[in-house]
């Protein structure tokens, strides 16, 4: 695994990519709707077909989580873990269907050093989770908190 990034490794256009992949099935798409969102459209596939997406399609919510666990799976190596200080401009922009393969990109945006902890600060970055053929359905922009 690679080394994990510190508060002042990071730098404004930095790009990194999960090198794992998450394959979404139409089980884990009803497990998490059971659980945290469950509305027909995530619930049931006939139902789904007269639905807003003419289809099954994961929650927002629960692709929203397997980004986070893209992130967390080298997407962005940040040493002490990835410690959220807010997400903006979080964005669905394709539904995910059964059979999705995702990946995610996380840019950095923004490096702000801490005033009164040296070596530390805040670092904005966008998230961007893709299928495997590159189409865009989520995106974020997040304010981290990073340790020196």
């Amino acid at each position: 695994m690679a080394e994990k990034l510190r508060f002042a490794d990071l730098a404004p256009g930095q790009v990194y990519r999960s090198a794992a992949r998450i394959t979404v099935t139409a089980a884990e798409i009803v497990a998490f709707a059971r659980q945290f969102d469950p509305q027909p459209f995530h619930l049931d596939a006939a139902a789904a077909e007269h639905g807003p997406f003419a289809g099954l399609a994961a929650s927002g919510w629960h692709t929203t989580a397997v980004t986070m666990r893209l992130l967390v799976d080298g997407g962005l190596p940040l040493a002490g873990g990835i410690v959220g200080a807010g997400v903006d401009e979080l964005r669905w922009l394709q539904p995910v269907r059964p059979g999705d393969v995702l990946g995610v990109e996380c840019e950095v945006l923004e490096v702000i050093p801490s005033r009164s902890r040296p070596g530390q600060g805040r670092a904005r970055v966008m998230a961007r989770t893709l299928t495997a053929d590159g189409t865009l359905v989520q995106s974020w922009i997040a304010t981290l908190v990073l340790r020196g």
